[in-house]
């Protein structure tokens, strides 16, 4: 390059002189034609690039059926392909420039050749960088990895191009092979270990949670133990978002996703139902044996007639039902034939361990909306139903007495005497 200079140099003096101007002149001249010669081919190559290159690439992808090719070439990624020129140029020219006085000044040289060299690298990043966005952009969009959390994955590669850069800077200063700098970081490994223990453990954990698809943005999860209750907004190297049911926002590094449980309800919401798990308890003294007159009764009664008109009144072997097993066989065909009930899941009534409390009867189903609202009102309707109906089979609902129930019991009953 240097001699290619020279030879460059030594025939524009030439040419300069035959011009009829002195010498002397011609040396001084020529370092400022090289400078104006240097700006000229910048003006024009970035011109050439932006407007000729950027709007012929716009063109072609306009007209191309594919869409992966409007992210991967877009105006941001080519223009910044574009910006390569400027270094590029100056990397050519520059020994033209300093190819008659090099000699007397090579440190000068040194340092803007290495300037150059830098922003060469930071031209070539920024392009390789705004190529991974644009990836990320198409990717993100296609519906199989719609809200996955692939950002992680950007962030990841945006730090390790950016630890890439920072080691070819410092290389290119020090006038270094990068293979001796990676060796002296490997030696200081432990110290980066600390240094950057969140992000290195926020790499993994992003990498494990994208490939086993164990969460997605729009996911709702829950920790008990951590009182995190909410939906994720954003999947990030370092953090993990998520939007609670009181609009706050709970911010978690996304390693203790994999350290720790945690429950997410996307697979009851894709299943299509929401699972009903709840119990009453019985007072067990108020469990009989049917007589054919109750039984009889709540065929006649309005409130029972339509409950009772399809259940058989006796067990497999002809036995009397008492009030509770009939009671059960009741909810069991009412909440069998509910028409907010998911009916391809499991739909059960059973009894429990008895308890101090009485015998709970436990009610587990799926309804078919999954939605909050609708879940709560149609479990508000069932528990309120069981307990009306109750009473009508002889059945009494246990519960702990209240400050009703006791300040009855020590209501006076009046004996008929009047106190003096």
């Amino acid at each position: 390059m240097h001699r290619d200079a020279h030879i460059f140099r030594d025939w524009l003096d030439t040419l300069l002189i035959e011009w009829g101007i002195p010498e002397r002149t011609a040396l001084t001249l020529d370092g400022w034609i090289v400078l104006l010669l240097i700006v000229i081919l910048t003006l024009l190559g970035n011109a050439f690039m932006r407007w000729g290159v950027v709007r012929t690439v716009r063109w072609v992808i306009h007209r191309t059926r594919a869409k992966w090719d409007n992210f991967i070439f877009c105006d941001g990624v080519i223009t910044r392909l574009c910006g390569i020129v400027t270094p590029v140029v100056l990397t050519i020219m520059l020994p033209l420039l300093f190819a008659s006085f090099d000699n007397d000044l090579p440190w000068l040289f040194s340092l803007l050749m290495k300037i150059v060299d830098t922003y060469m690298i930071l031209a070539c990043v920024r392009f390789v960088n705004s190529l991974l966005r644009a990836t990320f952009d198409y990717v993100e969009q296609r519906p199989g990895w719609h809200n996955r959390p692939i950002k992680g994955l950007l962030q990841t590669g945006q730090v390790l191009l950016a630890c890439v850069t920072v080691i070819l800077i410092i290389a290119v200063f020090i006038d270094k092979s990068p293979a001796i700098l990676l060796t002296g970081i490997g030696a200081s490994a432990a110290v980066l270990m600390v240094v950057f223990k969140d992000s290195i453990l926020g790499l993994v954990a992003g990498v494990q949670l994208s490939a086993n698809n164990m969460l997605k943005v729009g996911d709702w999860i829950t920790m008990t133990h951590r009182g995190i209750d909410g939906v994720v907004e954003e999947v990030a190297l370092t953090t993990i978002k998520v939007r609670a049911w009181d609009n706050t926002v709970q911010t978690l590094p996304p390693y203790l996703l994999i350290s720790e449980p945690f429950d997410n309800w996307q697979a009851m919401r894709d299943r299509g139902g929401r699972r009903i798990k709840r119990s009453l308890n019985v007072d067990m003294t108020s469990v009989t044996f049917l007589s054919e007159a109750k039984i009889e009764e709540l065929r006649n009664d309005p409130m029972t007639r339509d409950s009772v008109a399809h259940i058989v009144t006796t067990t497999e072997e002809g036995r009397t039902l008492t009030n509770l097993d009939l009671f059960m066989r009741v909810l069991m065909h009412h909440i069998d034939h509910h028409p907010r009930i998911n009916h391809t899941m499991t739909v059960m009534v059973r009894q429990l361990q008895p308890t101090e409390w009485g015998l709970p009867i436990e009610l587990y189903c799926f309804t078919a909306d999954v939605n909050w609202v609708p879940y709560e009102q149609l479990q508000a309707e069932i528990i309120s139903y069981v307990v009306a109906l109750a009473p009508y089979f002889g059945l009494r609902m246990y519960q702990a007495p209240s400050s009703h129930d006791l300040s009855a019991m020590h209501t006076p009953h009046h004996s008929g005497l009047t106190l003096k």
